[in-house]
């Protein structure tokens, strides 16, 4: 078991872990966020990255997923973490309140979102993106710490930069969403397709701007708010990982069996080397 991190707004370094390293991965999709930290935490291996880059400076739509999940599956990742900055769409998810969705709905429309393509095609079982095996030791681990949080929900993934208008805002809550981000559904979609375990933490910092009643989100009021969160999601991740169960059971460790259409003889040599590290064990290409 290895857990991969990745850290959202406010979260752009862990405590805690020993025998730090760092790495510099070259991927066939060109730079990841930034340099990744590895590690142990409570005898476990981890490895971190700031999906943002150190000081914040790649916008959502510019985050090279594809790069971040190739270089956790290449660096021994077999289950991750993805912590994130939410706007709430649910009154009883106040802000501050931590957020484990089930389900995801893709609002964007720029961003690469599969490893697969340049002549092998693969499908994978989307229906449940997350793992909720690391959902309810999240959960169980929450509720120790005493800290507020929600199990399931629906995450609405939108372009940005910019946040929702009002309308928007009230449609996702008309489609029962429960959080508003940016960044997370490429990086289930990719995990899904490495066979990678994966779960959100999401940090719920507003009310966006349908609530009638709260002033319409400032980044000022999600800083303050993201310093708590950013605090919780701290305590949590070191005492889940050390909960984690070995055996993985989720429907991701096998996600691509029956995945991949193209005859292994048809999949071009440039795609195998590419990909060595994702589909390896099933067209036998060399890592």
């Amino acid at each position: 078991m290895k857990i991969g991190i990745f850290g959202g707004s406010g979260l752009y370094e862990m405590e805690g872990i020993r025998d730090l390293q760092e790495h510099r991965v070259a991927t066939p999709f060109g730079d990841p966020s930034d340099l990744f930290i590895s590690g142990t935490l409570h005898g476990r291996g981890v490895v971190f990255l700031p999906r943002h880059g150190r000081g914040h400076r790649i916008l959502p739509t510019d985050i090279p997923y594809r790069a971040n999940v190739w270089a956790m599956k290449k660096l021994g990742v077999t289950h991750l973490i993805s912590v994130s900055a939410v706007g709430s769409l649910q009154e009883s998810i106040e802000p501050g309140h931590l957020v484990f969705p089930d389900q995801f709905i893709d609002r964007t429309f720029h961003r690469e979102s599969t490893f697969f393509g340049h002549g092998i095609v693969g499908h994978v079982q989307f229906g449940f993106p997350m793992c909720q095996h690391m959902i309810d030791v999240l959960a169980e681990t929450a509720g120790k710490l005493g800290i507020h949080s929600h199990v399931g929900g629906t995450y609405i993934c939108v372009e940005g930069p910019a946040f929702s208008t009002r309308a928007e805002s009230l449609m996702y809550r008309t489609w029962g969403g429960a959080v508003i981000g940016m960044t997370n559904l490429q990086e289930a979609k990719l995990a899904r397709e490495a066979e990678l375990c994966f779960c959100t933490i999401a940090l719920a910092t507003d009310y966006d701007c349908w609530h009638e009643e709260q002033a319409e989100v400032s980044v000022e009021a999600v800083l303050k708010v993201m310093q708590d969160n950013v605090a919780n999601s701290k305590r949590l991740l070191a005492g889940a990982i050390a909960a984690l169960p070995e055996r993985r059971e989720c429907a991701a460790r096998d996600a691509l069996r029956f995945a991949i259409l193209t005859s292994p003889d048809g999949v071009p040599e440039a795609a195998k080397r590419h990909l060595a590290p994702i589909i390896g064990r099933y067209l036998g290409a060399k890592t």
